[in-house]
Order: structure tokens, then C-alpha cells, then sequence
């Protein structure tokens, strides 16, 4: 597959690449060329060059560079093809229609298939929450029990599946949709008797890309039933180890961090009330794929978890793969209530402000969590957290953090930070 070089160069002509590169970062001239944060890695002094006379990038301080349309798949984790047309759509050039092969042109349209019944069974869920009385305690749970506002409802597309484990196999059906590609939509599961819904007597959360696209769907049950959770499963158009719920409202956000919750309705209710940056991941622990993403709009991340023992052990996980990629860390430390929906419920919005601002460095955070498994009263126990203490700062990147770090860990303790600096020393070798 592939356009003719001309068609290529006609829409890199017309997307004028310090505008479309503004439209990601901010950029101040200096002489002939523009500067700013680069988005690629987390900086703090600006080492990312755009040059209008060579329309072309370049970042002093991770090598990242290129012309307008490699910045878009770059930023957008866009292929050639999406990077291309959504340039071309930027400056309204009408792109020829591509040549495909047969098996191409079978992977293309079983997708767009997926795509469009993804659309209908998300619009199906929604109008049986708002227009049907069955779906009357869908929207009673969320309007009336979880708080959200109709706006809210509306913006993130959620819905209801009814109890009858059928309704959406029939309506796609009626929509002329045959069973052996319903069974491969991850919506229906198609037996003997015929097809029976995956998701049914839940609410829905609709699961979107970065491109807007409906792709999966997650589920919560309506009784005390199990799981209390239903995901999509994978399928050629969602990876749950790829996707990121919310992110394609997040992406656009200005806040410069990203807020990282467990679950859909923490990361809802904090859009809510103004934190358009929350995002959750999706049935899964945070993964490399998930980390690289966030990196991309993202240069710092706050974890804002539950504070139960799973969240404790979550945010463990989720802090190492953040920082490699390139992402400063931050934990929040929720107190008065379970997580960050039930907070602001009680305390409001300012005050989950206030606990952001005032969330901990990660390090602190990981030496907090390891105190808390020792009874420092007893030597021989403080012995055991200050070699655990020293497994950790020896981890760390430079001398610097590690004699800062070391000093927290020393006083702690009770111990000189000569101490703690020794046991680091015996944790490299």
C-alpha cells in the first residue's frame, strides 16, 4: 500500500510544521528557530528544536527528530497511513483512493466491521439506558447513586445492557450482521441455540482510542453476581495491554500530568469535577505499552490508587515502568476516604486539588511502604528495613538522589546518613 510521492509532498507542504507542532507543544522563537519541552521525554529545560526554513524537528536531548508527518506518528502513535490522512484532512486535501491486496483489503474491512458494530452496540447501549424503563436502573446508577451529571453520562457514552441475555445479538442481527463475524466481536458468544450477549444486566463503559473510536467495552454487574467486571476480550482493534481508558479526552488536556486511577469510575468522576487528565487502565495492571503511551502527552505522572493493600501493590508496579519511560512519578496519598471519586464526594474539589499538589515524591513513597512492614523500636528489625531501604536507593540513577534519599532513609531510622550511604554501597557490589 502506498501513495504516490507527490500526493505525500502535497500534504507535507501544506501543514506548516511549527503550526502543527504548536498545536502539541508550547514554542517560543529564538533567532530562526522555535524551542520548547520535548514531548518524547521529560525535561525540564527546553531542548526541542522546530525549524521552519528545513520544516523539520529535532531534540538535542533524546535525538528524537523529523518532519511534520513522522512528529504526528510519533505523538499520535499513528502509522504512516492515519498520520498521513489526518494531515491531509488538516489541510483538505482529498487523498486518491489506496490500492490494496486481497488480504489487505480483507484486514481493512474486517476492521472497519469491527469498528462499526462497536459504534452501533455502543449507541445501542446508550438509548436502552435513556429510553427504555428496563434500563432505568442503569442511569439510576449512575445519575443517582455514583453522581454524574447528564453532560457526563452523555460525554463518555456509557449505557446500560439489559437482563435478557439476548437483546443485543438480535439487534445486531436485524442489522444484517451474519454469526461468524458476530462471534468474532468479542459482544456476542454464538451457541447451539444461537446467540447470547456477553455483557447483559450491566453498566457499560464504552472503551475509545485516541482516534475516537469505540473498540471494546467494559461492564459493571448491576447485582452481587460475579465477576464484578466484565472486559472485552482482545480482539484485531483493542489490546487492553495498549489502550488506556479515557485517554483520547485526556490527550488534550493542558494540566501537563496525568492521573492515574484503578478503575472507570474514579477516572469519570474525576473528569467531573475538572481533572481532565485522569485515565485508567484497562482490566490489567499498568503495562510498558501503557507507560510508552502516557509518555507521549504526558511528562509526569501521579499515581492515585486506592490506598488498600492491591493499590499499594499496584502503584509498586506501575512506578518503575512509568520512569523508564522517561515519566516523572508522584504518588497520591488519599486519606478520609477510599479513593479519589469518594474524596471529592466528602471534601470536594479543592481539596483533591490541595492532595495533589501536595503528593509525594515516589521514592519517599516506596520508603514509606517499606517502613511500614518494620517495627523500628527493635534494632534488629531496623537493621532489616534499612537493607531493604538500601536495595532501593541503590536502584536509583544517580549520586545525588541516592544521598538525599539515603538522608530521608537515615532519619527514619534514627541512624547517620554515613550509615545508610555504607549499606548502599554494599548493595552494588
Amino acid at each position: 500500500m502506498y501513495y504516490p510521492d507527490e500526493v505525500i509532498e502535497e500534504v507535507r507542504m501544506k501543514n506548516d510544521i511549527v503550526d502543527v507542532i504548536s498545536g502539541y507543544v508550547k514554542l517560543q522563537k529564538k533567532g530562526a528557530n522555535y524551542f520548547g519541552l520535548c514531548p518524547f521525554h521529560n525535561e525540564k529545560s527546553p531542548s526541542f528544536s522546530v525549524s521552519p526554513g528545513k520544516q523539520m524537528y529535532y531534540c538535542f536531548g533524546c535525538g528524537a527528530g523529523g518532519n511534520v508527518l513522522t512528529f504526528v506518528m510519533e505523538y499520535e502513535n499513528y502509522t504512516f497511513q492515519e498520520a498521513l490522512q489526518s494531515l491531509a484532512d488538516r489541510a483538505g486535501v482529498a487523498l486518491p483512493k489506496m490500492e490494496y491486496g486481497r488480504e489487505a483489503r480483507e484486514q481493512a474491512e474486517f476492521r472497519a466491521r469491527l469498528l462499526e458494530v462497536n459504534k452501533l452496540a455502543a449507541n445501542y447501549f446508550y438509548f436502552q439506558m435513556k429510553n427504555n424503563p428496563h434500563g432505568r436502573a442503569g442511569y439510576e446508577y449512575f445519575h443517582d447513586k455514583r453522581g454524574l451529571t447528564d453532560e457526563t453520562i452523555l460525554r463518555f457514552g456509557l449505557g446500560y445492557a439489559n437482563k435478557t441475555s439476548d437483546d443485543l445479538y438480535r439487534f445486531l442481527k436485524e442489522k444484517g450482521y451474519e454469526d461468524a463475524f458476530l462471534k468474532e466481536t468479542g459482544l456476542v458468544t454464538i451457541e447451539e441455540r444461537g446467540g447470547r450477549d456477553k455483557f447483559w444486566n450491566r453498566v457499560m463503559f464504552p472503551i475509545i482510542d485516541i482516534r475516537g473510536e469505540v473498540i471494546g467495552f467494559g461492564g459493571r454487574v448491576m447485582d452481587d453476581s460475579t465477576p464484578k467486571y466484565l472486559n472485552s476480550p482482545d480482539t484485531p482493534v483493542y489490546n487492553k495491554s495498549r489502550n488506556v481508558f479515557a485517554l483520547n479526552i485526556a490527550k488534550k488536556s493542558k494540566a501537563g500530568r496525568v492521573i492515574l486511577t484503578e478503575g472507570y469510575m474514579d477516572t469519570i468522576s474525576l473528569h467531573q469535577a475538572g481533572f481532565d487528565s485522569a485515565v485508567a487502565s484497562l482490566g490489567t495492571s499498568l503495562t510498558p505499552e501503557h507507560a510508552q503511551l502516557l509518555s507521549r502527552y504526558f511528562p509526569e505522572a501521579i499515581i492515585a490508587y486506592d490506598g488498600d493493600g492491591a493499590g499499594v501493590s499496584a502503584a509498586q508496579r506501575a512506578i518503575p515502568l512509568l520512569e523508564r519511560a522517561g515519566m516523572k512519578v508522584r504518588v497520591l496519598r488519599i486519606t478520609g476516604a477510599k479513593d479519589p471519586d469518594e474524596f471529592i464526594k466528602q471534601y470536594g474539589r479543592d481539596a483533591f486539588l490541595r492532595l495533589l499538589d501536595q503528593s509525594e515524591n515516589q521514592v519517599d513513597y516506596r520508603l514509606e511502604q517499606i517502613r511500614k512492614k518494620y517495627d523500628l523500636s527493635d534494632d534488629s528489625q531496623k537493621v532489616g528495613f534499612l537493607q531493604e531501604a538500601a536495595q532501593l536507593l541503590s536502584s536509583l540513577p544517580s549520586a545525588v538522589e541516592r544521598e538525599i534519599y539515603g538522608r530521608h532513609a537515615a532519619e527514619t531510622a534514627g541512624v547517620s546518613p554515613e550509615a545508610v550511604a555504607q549499606e548502599v554501597k554494599k548493595a552494588f557490589q
